[in-house]
């Protein structure tokens, strides 16, 4: 009963967070734009943050790292959160992208209100970074995802495909990725590169297609991963 009662939920929310993000398939360049342009100011709000000393000893040995400027949480007693997300990926001393994701969590439990974060999960290996190549994989299941530590003397091993980073209002940590769905959003990479049916592993490992105007959010991962 319970179990149903919790897929249940699951599907309410993971179509209502879909409905909101996909309700508009024919999208502006601007749009893509715009999520590039945020995910850069929420990589370098995070990298200027003194607490956050483990992305800076441990982002040179990052695969990936999957970004995220606005995941929005809400509801009441059954509830979930949302997003868009940018995947830029890590070869040598260069980094690709950006591919597109829709992220979606449902949750049951006692809950109410609405709360934005922010995220950057560092993927560390290529587990974790072959698992995001597919069109769908749950957090947890197909990659282990662990919080990442916090605090100017944060010097802790975590032992994890990936390591994620959220804050909300400026406090870290609050909402918990582990069971997110994250979807290839195919519609804004067709967009972004003007091609049709542009997957991640043509952006992000076969480099076939590229966009200048990521030139900035790149150029920041890699000054930061060089340091």
């Amino acid at each position: 009963m319970t179990k149903t009662i919790a897929a249940n939920a699951f599907r309410a929310a993971a179509a209502f967070v879909f409905a909101c993000l996909c309700a508009a398939p024919a999208l502006a360049q601007s749009d893509q734009d715009k999520l590039v342009a945020d995910a850069r100011t929420t990589l370098n709000n995070f990298m200027r943050d003194p607490d956050q000393t483990w992305i800076h000893d441990n982002i040179g040995r990052a695969k990936a790292l999957l970004i995220s400027p606005q995941i929005v949480k809400a509801g009441f007693i059954f509830g979930g959160s949302g997003g868009r997300a940018v995947l830029i990926t890590k070869s040598g001393a260069q980094w690709y992208g950006p591919a597109f994701y829709n992220l979606a969590t449902a949750s049951v439990g006692f809950q109410a209100g609405l709360e934005v974060s922010e995220a950057v999960i560092v993927v560390m290996t290529d587990k974790g970074l072959n698992s995001l190549m597919a069109s769908t994989l749950k957090i947890g299941g197909d990659a282990s995802i662990a919080a990442g530590p916090v605090g100017a003397g944060a010097k802790s091993t975590v032992n994890a495909d990936m390591v994620s980073f959220t804050r909300s209002k400026g406090v870290y940590g609050g909402l918990n990725l582990d069971g997110t769905v994250v979807n290839t959003n195919i519609d804004w990479n067709d967009a972004y590169y003007g091609k049709k049916n542009v997957l991640p592993p043509d952006i992000l490992i076969r480099h076939s297609v590229k966009n200048s105007h990521a030139s900035a959010l790149l150029g920041d991962a890699a000054r930061i991963a060089g340091k």
